[in-house]
């Protein structure tokens, strides 16, 4: 095929991946672009007549500025307001973490998917960055992606009817803006600045997904010790990373993985499921200990969908510091915490 029918494949799916984006974010979805860009993709995957494939280039630009993204939330405000509540709060960030690989272990074993993506697929927190990283573990990225965004489409779906049953009377619902105001030119300089570094780091130093975990690094370095100037990812440069990041796995679906991820529906639901009742039971557990309200707690273990959470915690009014703070650390803990445990669990399993 020319060099001209291949563009222009990309370019109607790039308009296709638009619309969808538009359309997700119009529904609430979390992370619309790469949810509709991982529709998009995973459409053309299988109905396409030719094969596209991203430059690795692009996949290795995009996952770094998924990593700063990812670090730009280590705000060190919302950090200080925890004080004294860093026991609990690191008790239940643990707890999950075991919770996660614990059912993606038991997950794995009864459907035979293999050890890297199950545990990748149900861990709880961080989708879009456990999604960018997956390939390089191991893992078939394609599964990863529809058990991790299964996961975060259930909690969204249910944290609003929850949280109205925990707080009855409460006005659920809001919203929330946690974007940078620096302005463009250090948003910029900020997001290319730790992309560049961290993507030079990887190329040297032997760390497990590398080229998204040193800009994750570097960028809530940066955040935490006050030297970012309240930079933060641009939005369109943040949307265009998640979307190259939705495409690049979405093609790499096919009728078969489509069946495949039909197989193990039952399984993941049961095992999303049992996430979302041990987080509650953790919420039992932090709210005594932290001192907060059980409606706090249930909020800041949700295993997943922290815009959603954090919209649902502006209209209770409820403690939204306390459960940006914890949602915060739990995502951070787990993007950090996956690529070592994966390798190191793998093997035995």
């Amino acid at each position: 095929m020319s060099g001209g029918a291949r563009a222009g494949r990309w370019l109607l799916l790039a308009l296709a991946t638009l619309a969808a984006s538009l359309a997700a974010e119009a529904l609430g979805v979390p992370s619309p672009e790469l949810f509709a860009a991982l529709l998009c993709g995973l459409a053309y995957g299988i109905l396409g007549d030719v094969a596209l494939d991203v430059p690795r280039p692009v996949v290795t630009g995009a996952q770094a500025v998924v990593g700063v993204a990812i670090g730009a939330y280590l705000q060190s405000e919302a950090l200080s307001a925890l004080g004294g509540q860093w026991a609990p709060v690191a008790a239940v960030t643990i707890g999950t973490l075991a919770l996660s690989l614990a059912v993606g272990l038991l997950v794995g074993s009864r459907t035979g998917i293999g050890t890297p993506t199950a545990l990748l697929g149900l861990v709880a927190g961080g989708a879009s960055g456990i999604v960018a990283m997956s390939r390089e573990l191991g893992a078939d990225d394609p599964l990863v992606a529809f058990m991790q965004y299964l996961r975060v489409l259930v909690v969204v779906a249910l944290t609003p009817i929850l949280a109205a049953f925990v707080a009855p009377g409460a006005d659920i619902g809001g919203s929330v803006d946690l974007g940078g105001h620096a302005g463009l030119a250090v948003d910029l300089a900020y997001t290319a600045g730790c992309s560049v570094a961290g993507i030079a780091l990887a190329r040297v130093l032997p760390v497990p997904a590398g080229t998204l975990l040193l800009p994750l690094i570097l960028a809530g370095g940066l955040t935490l010790s006050g030297l970012s100037g309240d930079g933060s990812v641009p939005a369109l440069v943040q949307g265009l990373a998640f979307a190259v990041i939705g495409v690049q796995v979405g093609l790499r679906f096919t009728p078969a993985r489509v069946r495949e991820a039909r197989r193990i529906l039952p399984a993941v639901v049961a095992a999303i499921a049992l996430l979302i009742v041990g987080c509650g039971v953790f919420a039992v557990v932090l709210a005594p200990w932290a001192d907060v309200t059980y409606l706090d707690a249930y909020l800041a273990t949700t295993p997943g969908g922290m815009y959603a959470v954090l919209a649902t915690a502006v209209g209770a009014d409820a403690d939204t510091t306390f459960v940006l703070a914890v949602q915060a650390v739990r995502l951070l803990a787990m993007v950090l915490a996956a690529p070592p445990l994966v390798r190191l669990l793998a093997p035995r399993f």
